[in-house]
This record gives C-alpha cells, structure tokens and sequence, in this order.
C-alpha cells in the first residue's frame, strides 16, 4: 500500500489462523496426556483454547449418571459461583438439548433466543453474543457437551469454522473423558479387591478370644504404623503369616505388595537369585534378567519365612539389604536401592542357632527389633470352639452340606494335643464334613488319633508317638479282623483311605493269617 502498510492477503489470514488452531489442538492433546486428573486437565484445556484462540467463555459438561444432570466440570472465562450454577438436566435450555438430540445448535444472538437460560449470569449483556454448543459423543451417544460463546472475533469467519474447531476439541475429548472413566473403575476395583484382602486379613477376623491371642493382637496393633522390623515365632500352623498380612494391610503400605518368600523351600544354590534376582547371562539359564522378591516388595512388605533355614553365607546380605536398603543383582554391578519392609518368621529358636554358630549375631539382633510369639493351639485351647465353628462354616458352604459336630466330639477335639496347630484342626474339620454321611459328626466319626488321646494317657505313656502307634496298630487289626480282612472295608470303618491303611499296614508290619494272604 501506498502509505507503507503491509496488505495482509486473505490467503495469509487463512494460514495464520490454521496455524492456530492447530497449535491449540496440539497443545490441547499434550494436556490430556500428562496424566489423569480429569478436571485440572480439562480447565487446563479450556484455557488453552482461550489462549490460542481468543475464546472468551467456554465450558465443558459432563453428564453424571447418578443425577442424570449436567455439570460444569470445567470452564475459561467463569468464575466459581457461575460454574457451580451451571446445571441442567437432559432438554432442559440450549445445553440439555443438544445433549437430547446429540446435534451442534448455534445461536447467533443469544439475547434473542428464548431457550437461552444463561444459568451461570455469566453473560450480563446478552445482546450481540453468538453461543455455539456441541455434543460430546462416544459410540454415538453422548456424554457431555461442549460450549462456548463465538471463538474468532474476526467477523470474517463463518460460524461453520467455528462449529468444526469445537467438534475436533470435542472428540479429542471424550476420548480422554473415556480413558479416565476406564483408569478410574480399574483403580476402584482395585482398592476393592485391596479392602477385601484387608478386611480378610484384619485382626478381627483372625479368631482367638484367649488371653494369649489377645497378647498378640495388642502387639500387632502397637507395631503395624511403625517402620520396625518384625519377627514371627511360633510353631508351624500357628498363621505366622497370616499376623504378617494382617500387620502390612494396618500398616501405611498397604497400597503397596505384599511378598511371601520360605526360606526352606528352595535349594541352596538358588536362594541367592530367588532373593535379590538375577543379571542376563549370570549362570547357565540366565537368559533374561529377572527380578528378586526384595525388588517386587518394593514400596511395600517382604515376608521370609522360616528364616532360621537362610545359609549362613547368605545372611551378611540380607543383613546389607536391611542396613542399607541395597544390593546387587546376581552377576550385576548396578547397586540397587529398595525400600521394603521385613517381616521375618521361624519355628526355630533362632538364640540356639547363634550360639551354634550357624547363625549371625549381628542379623538376629536387627531381624529380632520386634519379637512378637504366637501361642502353640494347645496352649490356647478356649479358641477351638471358636475355631471349629468358623471352620465348619466353611466347608459347609465348600461342599454345599450342613454338618455339625456333637457335643463329646468337640470335647475330644479340646482335648487333643493339636502337634500341627490351626492348620492340623482345619484339615481335620474339611476331613470330617467331606466324609461325613450324616448331619452330625459324632465322637465315633473322629480319627483314631483323636479319639483315644486324653491328658490321662498322655500321662501314662512314655511318649506320644508311641501311645497313639500302639492304639492305632490294635485298631488296624481289629478292623482287619472285622472286615475278613478286606483293606477298603477296614480303612472305611476307620474313616482313612485304602491308601492310608496300605501304608499303615505296611508301617507296622501286619499281615493277614495263613489262608487269608
């Protein structure tokens, strides 16, 4: 031009005004995918549509499935109190229609436009105003709206352009909105299965009413918000590892994983690897690298068990991991931090294995920060009713049955010594209402061990094992003897399997009269 002002040509407008709008898509896809916080990342990007493209008000509204209304959950140019007046329901004004009818409306002049609500007072002057609403669709059905008042100020630009701008915002997001609808349902269901596996391994649903258990359970209460080291003592059966779940699931990591690793279970050689992993090509068969239980339980709660069976060339490591909260791979030089809290358990005693020497000192002294014993079943044995009852109602429901036990069993049952524990008396229980043909169980349905074992006897003779071997032996042969010595009819009268009295009979060196064998 004459007067020396550059003439911007319509073509160049054009290409400026592509340019920004594709720098706001851009910038808008960026926001949604920096993480899943659906409403900051929203107003976030109502804001950058504000920017790039000089849009004065815009909102977002989804709909909630409770209420069935629409809400404003995000929104550029409003204040708090307009956005919380922001509600529809479905047809209801401009923005409950369009979400009706799942088609864009355009009003060029909302001043003139009776269905125009303008719920929020956010447009004071209404006159001149073009409001512009999408749908936001999945599948096609809609979920929430997208409005906003005219984007470009350049009265050059038809309403078209800006319908098609608001409809590829739309679509970005509820593609969004419906990944953070599946992340949420799954994080839901995952605390559910985490407050299921809490509230199955919570204290109170760990049975015992005895003044022992009690000691137990105040001890798990007092250490489970601590950072301290615990160690389990008790004999095998006694739910040393159901104390540790209950103590992770009380504790602040909850959240994270919980790892249970026996000691006892795995060879040697093999323990090193199993523990702290293992580097690619470490030993023949390494053809991967693999991860250790102390790097699973990251972040959460290691629990070895048996620990008095770890080699004693082992121990300095496990000593390093608690000390420093680090170690190396096997065949690795990459140190590796953790942070894991240990849970130790033995049936073992573990002050003889030190004086022994097989054993560190220095390990027990940082294993044993917080000792915590778990009673042996005999010494708690007011808890066996209790423990009977829940048991048979498992395995009642298991099995579809509805079984119970007799007065004089249940006496009989108290009256055992109970060498396997909880567990022994649990498997006893599955035993007795799988087998049982009846609706009671009586005293005479019980094994023979359980039968014949009072306190009495136990006195009288010089040890357990031989008493009970002795009465069993004489039990066999009178049922053989009863049967004609038919094995399935025998072992079926005394409540075993043909394969148990096989190698009963085996065990004790019976054999048949001459003409039965």
């Amino acid at each position: 031009m004459g007067d020396g002002r550059e003439y911007i040509t319509p073509m160049h407008q054009s290409l400026v005004r592509e340019n920004r709008i594709l720098s706001a898509l851009l910038e808008v896809s960026k926001v949604l995918n920096s993480s899943f916080d659906l409403e900051k990342n929203l107003s976030r990007t109502m804001h950058v549509l504000g920017e790039f493209l000089e849009m004065e008000r815009g909102s977002i509204f989804l709909l909630d499935q409770n209420t069935k209304e629409l809400k404003i959950v995000a929104a550029h140019g409003l204040t708090k109190e307009q956005v919380e007046r922001g509600k529809y329901k479905i047809g209801e004004g401009i923005v409950g229609r369009v979400l009706e009818k799942g088609t864009p409306v355009v009003i060029p002049n909302v001043g003139e436009d009776p269905l125009f609500l303008n719920k929020t007072g956010s447009r004071i002057r209404k006159s001149g105003i073009s409001f512009l609403c999408v749908p936001i669709k999945f599948k096609g059905e809609s979920i929430g709206v997208l409005s906003a008042d005219r984007i470009f100020k350049d009265r050059a630009i038809t309403i078209d352009e800006d319908i098609r701008v608001l409809e590829i915002i739309a679509s970005i997001i509820v593609q969004y909105v419906i990944l953070w609808k599946h992340y949420r349902d799954s994080e839901q269901e995952r605390e559910n299965l985490k407050l299921e596996l809490k509230g199955r391994y919570s204290l109170p649903n760990i049975i015992g009413t005895s003044d022992r258990m009690q000691e137990v359970f105040e001890a798990v209460h007092r250490v489970a918000d601590s950072k301290a080291t615990v160690i389990l003592y008790g004999e095998s059966g006694t739910g040393k590892e159901l104390i540790a779940k209950a103590i992770h699931y009380m504790c602040p990591r909850s959240k994270g994983p919980f790892i249970k690793f026996n000691c006892a279970s795995i060879p040697e050689g093999l323990l090193e690897s199993e523990l702290f992993g293992h580097e690619k090509g470490a030993f023949t068969g390494a053809i991967t690298v693999r991860k250790g239980r102390f790097e699973l339980a990251s972040g959460g709660t290691l629990l070895l068990d048996e620990v008095g069976d770890l080699p004693i060339n082992l121990q300095p490591k496990i000593l390093r991991v608690l000390q420093e909260k680090e170690f190396e791979r096997v065949g690795g030089e990459k140190t590796i931090k953790v942070d894991v809290r240990l849970i130790a358990a033995t049936s073992r005693n573990l002050e003889e294995l030190v004086l022994k020497g097989k054993f560190r000192e220095d390990l027990y002294y940082r294993l044993n920060v917080v000792p915590i014993f778990l009673p042996a079943l005999r010494d708690r044995k007011e808890d066996i009713p209790l423990l009977i009852e829940f048991f048979l109602r498992r395995f009642n429901e298991e099995n579809k049955k509805d079984v119970s036990i007799a007065p004089d069993a249940v006496r009989l049952l108290m009256n055992y010594n109970w060498p396997g524990n909880v567990r022994e008396l649990e498997n006893t229980i599955e035993r007795l209402v799988v087998m049982s043909n009846g609706k009671i169980i009586e005293s005479s349905d019980l094994p023979i061990n359980l039968k014949l074992q009072t306190p009495k006897e136990f006195m009288q003779k010089e040890s357990l094992k031989a008493g009970i071997e002795d009465i069993e032996k004489s039990s066999i042969l009178d049922a053989l003897e009863k049967s004609d010595w038919i094995q399935a009819k025998a072992a079926k009268m005394l409540g075993i399997t043909p394969r148990q009295i096989g190698y009963k009979i085996k065990k004790y060196g019976i054999s048949a009269p001459y003409g039965l064998q």
